[in-house]
């Protein structure tokens, strides 16, 4: 970076004045100010300089602007994206067009990608190439610093389980039944984690539950009384186990919970609660590794939400902005609002609809959306329920949607939901009866859709994808897969989806022709539940209990791996926020640390 630096301060030939002396030279002078450590790849604080100004004829015949301009840009490839964007510009004009040049910004994009990945996928006129770039070196910087630390204490977990197997050898057999003992407790704990889910909705293959049956409402088969009864019961477990817990070895998400534990203190009351088991263990772990080998604070931090919900969050979603609110939505009927912001674990806000348990639905939440203060959910009691973000999630409205809502999708004039009768219904939530049109464009239940102001995408369980033409009011062709899809992402010009085998699927979107562009396979093995795709990033969570972080080309280069102890049924990702629903009852959020 200092060669860089001093290549675009290098003195300029001087010109004199017989009178004067010699004149300030307007590209050197800015070029000083932009080189100082405060200012090195950031934006100048302040109104630029009056030497803001092209470079006069003379300085251009010299220096770095008498370079062929392939070689300026090729010295701007070595900057950040950030700096190229909003420190170059303050230079003088002819640096500043170094950020507008597409070919540049292209360049730039292959040496992330890779000479042999496309990008993009999809189509290349509009699209936003500086975006692009930022976002792929954010997500580079961040990911994969977290990719080796995870590497590094999964490495350094199998050691230290080794060395205990070692000691457990060569100690007395007394001791070895000591082990078997602890295998047997952790067996019993085990059990403990999904008791409830286990009773109250059966021993279900997760998000497949969704599309058993025949009737177009889905109702849980167990009553509000029993699961009452039930989280009595599960409470008292949890409790009767806390100590075996807390001591217990096999710590959920020991590699991948603990970046973000540093980030605020804990309080010993703070771990014998129930809600926080396994944050002791982490937070021991973390450190131990530290004394052994200090390293700098990893770029992101991870922050667990010690979910009230006493059932598996299947849908979550970051509003108000800045990754600063969460919304979860659960199979114990409730949507709750966290602030995160407040306090090391994020502090509940409100529980939709009322207080306490089953208060939001009457029946299993399974979809979220947003558009500006508005909150939409749906359920399996076959309604979308409104809400009103800027009012502390004061009820706004209830629709009956027919049967059981298993998508949803939030536009500025309308909202879409897709139900479990094969159909699309659009409505109106500022009309006191909401139904605009109800569209038949699958022949199973409607398992994703993705919408803009021109075109509804969506995807059902028969194995199509439908587009519907929304000024046109009509069907365009369908697309027939070998698979269906449960996950859409649609932005610009490119959509993309994952399915039920775990591959992502990409299109292209242009002049309302749809077009499969080409299926990757990311490393996923089961469902792949939640997709979230930006110009440079590319998010996937699956059933098979991970989620993965990639750079959109083709094929997809796969950043990070998180994983979980059950299936990931939802994420969520604003402003690099990244929240996500794991069938363990808390929600994760990832994010950059201040």
């Amino acid at each position: 970076m200092s060669e860089v630096n001093a290549e675009l301060c290098a003195p300029e030939a001087e010109t004199h004045d017989e009178q004067d002396g010699p004149a300030p030279d307007p590209v050197k002078s800015t070029c000083s100010e932009a080189s100082r450590p405060e200012l090195q790849c950031l934006a100048p604080a302040g109104p630029p300089a009056s030497a803001d100004v092209s470079p006069s004829p003379s300085a251009e015949t010299s220096g770095l602007l008498s370079l062929p301009w392939e070689m300026v840009t090729n010295i701007a490839l070595h900057l950040p994206a950030q700096c190229v964007i909003t420190v170059l510009p303050k230079v003088c004009h002819a640096l500043g067009n170094v950020g507008k040049d597409s070919t540049a910004w292209q360049l730039r994009a292959r040496r992330l990608t890779g000479s042999r990945a496309g990008f993009p996928v999809g189509p290349r006129e509009d699209f936003d190439w500086p975006t692009a770039c930022l976002e792929m070196e954010q997500l580079i910087t961040y990911w994969t610093d977290q990719a080796h630390l995870v590497a590094r204490r999964t490495q350094e977990e199998v050691e230290q389980r080794e060395q205990v197997r070692q000691r457990q050898r060569a100690e007395p057999d007394g001791e070895l039944v000591d082990e078997a003992q602890e295998d047997g407790r952790e067996d019993e704990v085990e059990w403990v984690g999904v008791a409830a889910q286990e009773v109250a909705y059966g021993d279900d293959e997760g998000r497949e539950v969704a599309m058993e049956g025949e009737d177009g409402e889905i109702q849980p088969v167990v009553g509000g009384d029993q699961l009452v009864r039930l989280r009595e019961e599960f409470e008292e477990r949890l409790e009767d186990d806390a100590p075996p817990i807390m001591e217990e070895e096999g710590a959920h998400r020991m590699v991948f919970g603990a970046e973000g534990l540093d980030g605020g203190p804990y309080q010993q009351e703070d771990l014998a609660d129930p809600k926080n088991l396994g944050i002791g263990r982490q937070i021991d772990m973390l450190q131990h590794q530290s004394q052994r080998s200090p390293s700098p604070p990893p770029a992101l931090e991870c922050i667990t939400v010690p979910s009230d919900h006493i059932a598996q969050v299947n849908s979550v979603l970051l509003v108000g902005g800045e990754g600063a609110v969460c919304a979860t939505g659960s199979r114990d009927w409730n949507v709750k609002l966290w602030d995160l912001q407040a306090g090391a674990g994020g502090k509940l806000l409100h529980t939709l609809g009322g207080q306490g348990d089953f208060s939001t639905h009457r029946g299993w939440v399974w979809c979220l959306a947003s558009q500006g203060p508005l909150l939409a959910s749906g359920g399996f009691d076959s309604t979308v329920r409104l809400w009103d973000l800027q009012a502390n999630g004061v009820k706004r409205g209830l629709i009956k949607a027919g049967a059981a809502v298993l998508c949803l999708s939030c536009q500025t004039d309308v909202l879409l939901a897709g139900t479990f009768d094969k159909r699309v219904s659009m409505y109106d939530t500022r009309v006191a009866e909401p139904l605009v049109k109800r569209l038949r464009l699958h022949g199973n239940a409607v398992m994703c859709l993705a919408a803009d102001d021109k075109y509804v995408i969506s995807g059902g369980k028969d194995c199509t994808v439908a587009v519907y033409d929304r000024r046109a009011g009509k069907s365009l062709k369908n697309i027939q897969l070998n698979s269906y899809l449960l996950s859409m992402s649609y932005i610009g010009n490119e959509v993309w989806a994952g399915d039920n085998r775990g591959m992502v699927h990409s299109f292209s979107m242009q002049t309302g022709t749809l077009q499969l562009l080409s299926q990757f396979d990311v490393g996923h093995t089961a469902l792949v539940t939640g997709i979230h795709r930006t110009p440079g990033s590319l998010y996937t969570c699956s059933s098979d209990q991970t989620v993965k972080v990639h750079i959109p080309c083709a094929p997809p280069r796969t950043l990070c791996t998180l994983q979980y102890n059950a299936g990931v049924n939802g994420l969520s990702v604003d402003a690099g926020v990244l929240a996500v629903a794991s069938g363990d009852l808390c929600v994760e959020i990832w994010r950059p640390r201040k």
